[in-house]
């Protein structure tokens, strides 16, 4: 058993026992004669033992996982371990396998419905209303999690990311932890025709590179305002490269133009 050493076991013990007798103690003196049944009546020799750790761990929740790891070291280690942690994010859902590491540890503390999306190829003729119609969710919703301001955001994206509104879904699939590009977040992606195509793959968890992030950018707004590079460079500039604030500014500029009968 790949237990901690004696020095630790007693470290972490010491307050637990002094606690126990404390108890103990204040029972005897007001002349009780039930026996206290409490946690630190058990064997907690057990509890610094990884091997047994391991074995209540994986029937915990993802939160319970992070209460844990911060009672001790050991449990830390324990909890932290890659195996732990999926065991805990699957379990829900009854997912086969998750696929991938994440960049952030905190990815592993959240496994509601939210974290999962399904991806979809966009394909001649798809529309967000389309999707929304075709996938049973709302449209709202689709552009919630892809980070889109207006529809018009779909045409330069080679995917979409759709909620995942039946949990019955996920049972016995296999889903990949992906940071997409576009929506900004990390999320575990569920490839309804099976497993994703690297090649063709437009957003992985891997590093991206600073150039390839802001061609793709550029990319992006330039279909999205409908517009020529020299127009789409301006908007970018003027708005210190946020591409959200290059669209709202390129909207306000439509409007007054209009308003203005000039377009």
């Amino acid at each position: 058993m790949n237990c901690c050493t004696e020095e630790e076991e007693t470290t972490f013990l010491h307050p637990l026992l002094t606690t126990a007798a404390d108890t103990n103690a204040a029972n005897a003196a007001v002349g009780g004669n039930e026996k206290t049944i409490s946690p630190m009546n058990s064997n907690f020799a057990a509890l610094v033992c990884r091997d047994t750790l391991r074995i209540i761990f994986e029937k915990l929740s993802v939160s319970d996982i992070a209460r844990s790891a911060c009672v001790c070291r050991i449990w830390c280690d324990v909890a932290s371990e890659r195996e732990i942690q999926t065991t805990s994010f699957k379990a829900p859902w009854k997912l086969k396998d998750v696929v991938g590491e994440p960049n952030s540890g905190s990815f592993w503390r959240d496994n509601r419905l939210s974290k999962f999306a399904i991806s979809h190829r966009i394909i001649r003729g798809d529309s967000v209303a389309s999707l929304a119609v075709k996938y049973s969710v709302q449209v709202m919703d689709v552009k919630r999690l892809n980070n889109m301001m207006s529809d018009h955001g779909i045409y330069s994206r080679e995917r979409l990311l759709i909620p995942v509104n039946n949990p019955d879904i996920l049972i016995d699939r296999t889903c990949y932890i992906e940071l997409d590009l576009y929506a900004k977040r990390e999320v575990a992606v569920l490839y309804l025709e099976g497993a994703p195509d690297r090649k063709n793959r437009c957003c992985s968890s891997s590093k991206v590179t600073s150039d390839e992030g802001k061609k793709r950018v550029f990319e992006s707004i330039r279909r999205s305002m409908q517009v020529d590079d020299g127009t789409a460079l301006y908007y970018l500039s003027v708005s210190n490269g946020d591409p959200r604030a290059a669209l709202s500014e390129f909207s306000e500029d439509v409007k007054w133009e209009r308003q203005a009968g000039l377009a």
